[in-house]
């Protein structure tokens, strides 16, 4: 038995994780304890492996220590599936934040955490819910929303489904919603801003038992995010009480590796990098107090005590792409799809009446899932919108182009499928950025970090500053929050050649739709996964609803939102942004937070407040079955300070016959309406309001 194993009895016996975990560390060698302070990979030869596709072929070790048993873990990545491997690819987060539907996300993080274990990882960087406080973000895609209860709700939901299989990361901490800057933008945000709004949903997925966080690469009022005590430890472990371990991001997550130990941080990650190098020698200078190191590895090994069942339970190699996955997947996309428009009713399309149907754009019939970075997921097939529509409607002639709208003549109705791809918004990796921060990279041949004996592989071999190479698509933060001139040019023709035109868009946020009017029928497409396919037919042909809401306000016009300059070096982040801006300005949003049209209707009555609990009776009142997305919004109208009109404290999904009804039992987020002050949590001693709706325009008050 050894020491690891050893503890793992007596934790399960009782024993406490800590006292265990402090046992193991007086077994320990300082030359033990660094080696579990980073990534078990050497520096140069891991990064000539990360840029021949490793990333996608391996998890990434770090701080095993065979002696004594430590198992380490082993990092993959995860937001819509598991990374490594042809795995199951499931619809973007984003898609997910608009099902409303935290039973669902469980459900899906059961399934990654599954696959993720069978493809040899025991960890995650799957939870991916910095805030959308911007729809041009390159990876708004990652997370679920711009609402920090709603982001929290599905996080938390997520961490949980995981954790059965794998032990989860959130990230990344914190306020990093900038893509092409992330490198070099440091963030200034206020003590309410911060608290009040871009921690919250950290906050609520640490309180669902999170194991672990991955620190960002900007820098958060002044200070670099792997190297910042104030978040790792003064907020993060003092004041919530964290008791997991902290990860940097990948290769740049920290910029000062003896700082980082003392912040919190407990391994620099995936590689011997800056602390293998350094981390000796300030040891012995005096520079890094070895009580550092040791509460750095005891929290590291205390983690992987509590999380011990996930080194015994590995999967089955056949669920991954399992057909009860795949039909996850499906399930999902069509939930996440939000109807936008629907002029008399045009949707569900009637299949008997259905001849011949045309299908415009090139990316209906073209595989494109979403951003190419750290979330890709080689999937083993995935089905188009063309292929899922061809598949559904045997016997009906159905024809494509890229753009010409003449195939149209004589259909009875227009599919147009428009919208982005991993070209126009997703990770983004600038090689001039990377250059600059080539200092914090070891010599070549360091004999801790580089290549044995300085023998450095074929210069066929993919370069660290090759970001293509790498699997980054030119992605970045998006230009314009418009399609392209020829899609809504698409858009236009089509108008013009048929009354019954459908448009389905493909991206990871908002977009501006000054043509949505012009058309029967829109609907968010999302990256919805390896059977979207599949799930867009189901749409739009009735066999399922459209289940989504929207994550996210729709402006009318860009210039209606915070501004957004994605290659600042430097950001204020305030109290508002999105729907909570426009409702401040008083402008009435073209698509509000929480819209989602649906095939039949609804009615909410006899709603009540009792001890921060909604009371109401929800009524099918269509002549469909189907489901909506109650919400609850609170606001504390006499406050003197700068707060938001309403946010939202709680919401439930719903599913109903036709004609049925049923009683409902929200429970608010009351603390979600505190301010912060001086360290402190305060609650005003005013009138909170409450209102209730479907949307965030339609929410009307409780008396």
């Amino acid at each position: 038995m050894t020491a690891f194993s050893s503890a793992v009895a007596n934790v399960a016996a009782g024993g406490d994780p800590t006292k265990e975990a402090r046992e193991i560390l007086t077994q320990m060698s300082v030359e033990e304890k660094l080696w579990c302070l980073d990534g078990d990979t050497r520096f140069w030869p891991g990064t000539f492996d990360l840029g021949q596709g490793g990333y996608f072929e391996h998890p990434w070790p770090a701080a095993k220590i065979e002696r004594l048993g430590i198992p380490g873990l082993n990092f993959a990545d995860g937001p819509r599936g598991c990374v490594v491997g042809p795995c199951t690819a499931f619809p973007v987060t984003m898609a997910r934040g608009a099902t409303f539907n935290p039973d669902l996300e469980r459900r899906i993080g059961e399934a990654i955490g599954k696959e993720l274990r069978a493809q040899g990882a025991n960890y995650t960087g799957a939870v991916c819910v910095n805030l959308l406080r911007h729809p041009a973000w390159g990876r708004a895609q990652e997370t679920y929303g711009e609402d920090p209860h709603h982001v929290g709700e599905l996080g938390a939901a997520l961490t949980e489904g995981l954790q059965h299989h794998v032990m989860a990361c959130m990230k990344h901490f914190a306020a990093n919603s900038m893509e092409n800057a992330r490198f070099k933008v440091d963030v200034c945000a206020d003590e309410r801003a911060l608290h009040e709004v871009y921690l919250p949903h950290f906050k609520r997925i640490h309180d669902a038992g999170v194991a672990s966080v991955m620190s960002a690469y900007n820098a958060l009022n002044g200070e670099w995010c792997g190297d910042s005590k104030t978040l790792l430890t003064t907020i993060l472990r003092d004041e919530w009480g964290f008791e997991g371990f902290v990860i940097t991001d990948f290769a740049l997550g920290m910029r000062d590796p003896v700082q980082s130990v003392a912040a919190g941080c407990n391994i620099e990650m995936p590689f011997r990098q800056q602390r293998a190098t350094t981390l000796s020698e300030a040891i012995e200078s005096g520079a890094l107090s070895i009580d550092a190191v040791d509460a750095r590895v005891t929290e590291t090994i205390r983690t992987f005590l509590r999380f011990a069942h996930v080194y015994e339970n590995a999967s089955s190699p056949d669920v991954i792409a399992c057909n009860e996955h795949r039909a996850l997947a499906r399930e999902a996309a069509s939930a996440s799809m939000v109807l936008l428009q629907n002029k008399n009713e045009i949707l569900p399309l009637e299949v008997g009446s259905l001849r011949r149907v045309a299908v415009l754009g090139k990316l209906a019939d073209v595989p494109n899932l979403g951003d190419g970075g750290s979330s890709n997921v080689l999937q083993p097939q995935v089905t188009t919108p063309l292929a899922g529509l061809r598949a559904a409607l045997e016997g009906v002639e159905v024809v494509h182009s890229n753009s010409d709208a003449t195939i149209a003549e004589g259909s009875d109705v227009i599919l147009v499928v428009v919208g982005y791809t991993k070209e126009d918004e997703g990770e983004f990796v600038d090689p001039s950025g990377m250059t600059s921060l080539a200092h914090l990279f070891p010599p070549i041949d360091d004999p801790d970090a580089g290549f044995p004996n300085g023998e450095v592989p074929s210069a066929q071999a993919a370069s660290p500053d090759d970001p293509q190479k790498m699997g980054l698509a030119p992605g970045g933060d998006r230009s314009s929050l418009r399609l392209r001139p020829e899609d809504e040019a698409l858009i236009q023709a089509a108008t013009l050649a048929n009354t019954n035109v459908v448009v389905a868009v493909m991206a990871g946020s908002a977009v501006v739709m000054p043509w949505l009017e012009d058309v029967s029928a829109a609907l968010m497409l999302w990256y919805p996964g390896m059977e979207g396919g599949h799930a867009l037919a189901d749409v739009l042909l009735g066999k399922v609803e459209p289940g989504g809401r929207l994550p996210f306000a729709i402006p009318h016009d860009e210039s209606e939102l915070v501004p957004f300059n994605r290659e600042s070096t430097s950001e204020t982040y305030g109290l508002l942004h999105g729907q909570w801006w426009l409702d401040h300005k008083g402008v009435r949003a073209h698509r509000p937070f929480g819209f989602g049209l649906g095939y039949t209707t609804f009615e909410v009555s006899n709603v009540s407040v009792t001890h921060d609990r909604v009371h109401a009776t929800v009524q099918n009142t269509g002549e469909r079955h189907g489901s909506t997305v109650v919400q609850i919004y609170g606001a504390v109208p006499d406050s003197v300070v700068e707060r938001p009109v309403k946010r939202l404290v709680g919401f439930a999904r719903v599913e109903l016959a036709r004609g049925d009804s049923a009683e409902v039992d929200i429970t608010v987020d009351r603390e979600a309406l505190d301010i912060r002050r001086d360290g402190q949590w305060v609650r005003e001693p005013l009138r909170v309001a409450y209102s209730i709706g479907f949307d965030a325009n339609s929410a009307v008050s409780i008396e």
